[in-house]
This record gives structure tokens, sequence and C-alpha cells, in this order.
């Protein structure tokens, strides 16, 4: 039997079926996705595909696109995926772009990209600033804290996308990138891409559109005959998108795309390093190996689906979507959080002696795994194909979770509700960061377990309810 929690590696190997057996023991404790009990995470469109994916993967398990010299065929896969988002973004002869580990490095790609092609333009030292919308995606504000960029956040509008003038106000010598996204995660609504476009022009910035959630979507819902604000190469001002291939792609983790415009632009992504003792170096994204398998399965994922197939999933997602927005709005108490734009959304609660995160509680009580928002609070939805066959269920048991919550007000005091409440409201947010940083410390000891306190509640939990007691007090004296 494998230890829990080893320390040093077995003596002698063990037996293959042995580890195979502990792995998928230790695999009964993660979340449910094959049941489509998870909202976010794991894109699965059925066991099939995921077979062939595996196979794929397979194929090139021990390839290396370090060197795309020596595996032509990891060079091949990657130019034509790249050729074949390109050309779904309308990207001309001259688009180009790499294939990534996935939707964060192609956020930070950029954010590296043009930082050094302001810094060819400009001679001065200057500190580089990009603005994006409040709705970014993390990943922004990580790509600003690795590569010394001031990020500078646009508000929102009422319907949760950016406020164009209020990008075009925060313009100084110093911005070196606007960004939109198609869709925002926490709201699923597409930024006024083709304002930001103009914006963009008007002021010679590149402007880059986080697509990663919905560039294998958007186009196939359009192409369906849906609605779909332009946010792609189609506008003058865009010059860089990137897109999740392992998102509503369905490839497997770990493929991302990032495409540029035109090689003016790509460019200065690329490292080179001309005197290491090693040899020349040259590397086009951030990492130094890149796994054949990802590139190979992203590849396959593609060629199997087909416009057709792509346009089919779209097709079955949005019905689904649509029927899931429409059970949540009939059940009283609930409202969608502004007009999403394809199948990411969030909702939370029109009444006010409803506490949304202890419907989120109720519902995991139930057997869901759900994801919660902040800035407004509220719960979080991404649909995939799998969702059909859990539309019913999903509404019935969120309709039972706000009638539990309805009856007992109390409960948003209680579990996780109280948590992410606190969370949400607590105006020194850098205590947020102290106390996620030492569950962060912990998780990465050489443990791995998260410290709890005597209830069974993360220790930083009872940290920052002794804190809000005492501010409350000090608020009220």
């Amino acid at each position: 039997m494998i230890n829990t929690r080893m320390k040093t590696m077995p003596e002698t190997g063990l037996e293959h079926a042995e580890i195979l057996a502990q792995m998928k023991q230790y695999g009964g404790e993660d979340v449910n996705y094959q049941d489509s009990r998870t909202w976010s995470l794991v894109y699965h469109l059925d066991e099939k595909h995921t077979d062939f994916l595996k196979q794929a993967y397979g194929l090139y398990f021990s390839e290396n696109a370090l060197n795309p010299m020596a595996f032509k065929s990891l060079k091949r896969f990657e130019t034509d995926v790249i050729n074949m988002t390109a050309s779904m973004f309308h990207g001309g002869k001259k688009a180009v772009g790499t294939l990534t580990s996935g939707g964060t490095e192609s956020c930070l790609l950029p954010v590296l990209t043009y930082r050094d092609l302001a810094k060819s333009k400009r001679k001065l030292p200057f500190r580089p600033e990009m603005i994006v919308p409040q709705s970014a995606h993390v990943a922004w504000s990580k790509a600003a804290k690795y590569f010394g960029v001031k990020i500078r956040y646009a508000p929102l509008k009422s319907d949760f996308s950016v406020d164009v003038e209020a990008v075009r106000k925060l313009i100084n010598r110093r911005t070196i990138l606007l960004m939109g996204s198609a869709p925002s995660y926490p709201h699923g609504v597409i930024d006024p891409i083709g304002e930001l476009s103009n914006v963009a022009q008007q002021h010679n910035i590149p402007l880059h559109v986080d697509a990663c959630l919905g560039g294998f979507l958007l186009p196939f819902i359009e192409k369906n005959g849906g609605t779909v604000p332009p946010f792609d190469f189609r506008l003058a001002g865009v010059t860089s998108i990137s897109a999740d291939v392992h998102k509503y792609g369905f490839a497997a983790k770990g493929a991302s795309t990032v495409i540029y415009r035109s090689m003016k632009y790509m460019q200065h992504q690329f490292f080179i390093d001309e005197d290491w003792p090693g040899g020349v170096f040259a590397s086009p994204a951030l990492l130094g190996t890149r796994p054949g398998g990802s590139f190979a399965a992203a590849w396959a994922a593609i060629h199997a689906l087909g416009v057709k197939g792509y346009c089919e999933n779209a097709r079955q997602i949005m019905k689904v979507t649509d029927q899931l927005q429409s059970g949540i709005k009939a059940i009283e108490g609930l409202k969608i959080l502004g007009k999403p734009d394809m199948s990411v959304f969030a909702f939370n609660c029109s009444e006010e002696n409803l506490n949304i995160f202890a419907i989120g509680d109720q519902m995991d009580a139930l057997g869901w795994h759900i994801d919660r928002v902040q800035r407004p609070e509220g719960l979080h939805i991404m649909v995939t194909p799998g969702h059909a066959k859990i539309v019913s269920q999903y509404l019935s048991d969120l309709k039972t979770s706000v009638e539990t919550v309805r009856s007992k007000p109390e409960l948003g005091a209680k579990g996780n509700a109280a948590m992410y409440g606190m969370i949400a409201k607590m105006p020194f947010r850098g205590i947020i960061k102290k106390e996620v940083l030492k569950m962060m410390k912990a998780l990465y000891s050489p443990t791995g377990d998260m410290p709890m306190d005597g209830g069974n509640n993360p220790l930083s939990v009872r940290v920052m309810s002794k804190f809000m007691q005492r501010f409350g007090r000090s608020k009220n004296n």
C-alpha cells in the first residue's frame, strides 16, 4: 500500500497495478465531472471523445516541442492549429501565433510582448501601464506582477461590460496595451471590442482580445445564426487574440493559442540567447519543454469535430444555457447578472433576505460543485454539452435550496456562506491576501494539508471572523 503522504521515494518500485489502483482511490475524492455535477475546470464532451484524445496524446507522449527541428511533426501540429484558429478569427494571410500551455500563458505573453514592443520604440525609462476591465481574468493581474507592468482597471457599466469612455480617460503616454474580454469570466459578457478597437487605433495602442473562454464557441454561435458582437481581426484595432483549445475546443488540458495580426507584434514574444554555453537558444513562448501530447491532442480534437461538430456543440450548449437561464429566472428570488452573450453567466438573489452563498452551500450538500463570484456576489455557471442531462435536476435542487434558505435565513451566517460573505464584504483587502497566503503556504508545505481550526473550518476563516467582529465593534463604537 502506498503511504498517503510520502516523504521519500520507495526503496523498491511497486507493481504497476498496485500504483494505478491507489491512484484511482485518490481520485475518488475529486469532484464528479463525469456526471456533469461541476460547472468549471473540466470541459468534458463524452467518454468516446476523451478516449480518442488519450490515444492522440499517447502517440506523442514523450515528444518535446522544445526543438521543432527535431520533432517536425509537432511543429506541423502547432502550425496547423494556429492557422486554423487564425482563419476562424478572420486573421488573413499574415496572422501568426503559438500554442501555449493554457489560458494563463496566453494572457501573460501579450503583456510581455507589448511591453517589449514599447521598449523598442521608447528610449527613456518609464513604467509601462496596461488598461483592462475590472472583470478581466485574474491572469492579467498575474502578468502585471510578473512583468513589472502597472495594471489600471477601467470600471464596468451596469450591464457588466467595460466603460469605454473610462478606458479612454485612463490612457497616457505610458499605456502599452488595452484589453477586452470575449467574454468576461465572471459574467459572460463580451466587452464592446468595436469601440475599444476605435480607441486603440486613435491612440496607436495594441488591443488584445481575451477570448480564452469564447474563442472556440462564439464563431460557431455566429455560424448557427446567433448574434455575436464583433470581437476578432475584422476589427482593425485588434492586434492579438487568445483562445483556449482545451475549453470549448474540447482538446486535452494544456492547449491554448495566442494569435497576432502579424509578425510585427509576435517577434517581441520570442526569447533568444546567443551566448549561452549550451548553444544558441531560441524559444517562442514562456515554456522551454513543451509537451508533444497536448499539441497532438489539440490537432486531433479540431480534426475530429470539424466545423459541423463545433456548430452542433454550440447549438446544444446554447440550448442548455437558455433552459438554465429560463429556469433560474422562474425561481422566485433569483436573477441573472447582466445580459450574458454565451454559455457563461452568474446569478444572485433579488430578495434582501436571501443569501446566495447559503444557497450555494445547500447545492454543495446536494452533490453539486458550485463556484462563487464576488463584487457582486453570485453563483457561477459554465455550460458544456454534458449538462443537457442534468438541467431538470439542477433546477429542482436549486429551487429546493432557495426555499430552504428562505425558511432558514440564519444559514447565511454558517459554513462557507459566512466565509464567502466575509471575504466579499471585508473592507481591508490586504487582510484577505495575508490569510490566503497562510493557506497557500500550508497547502504547499511537505504535508500539503489545509490548516483547520477546531470547528473543521480553514484556519484563515476563524482569523477573518475575529477580525470582522473587532471591526464591527469598533465601527459601532
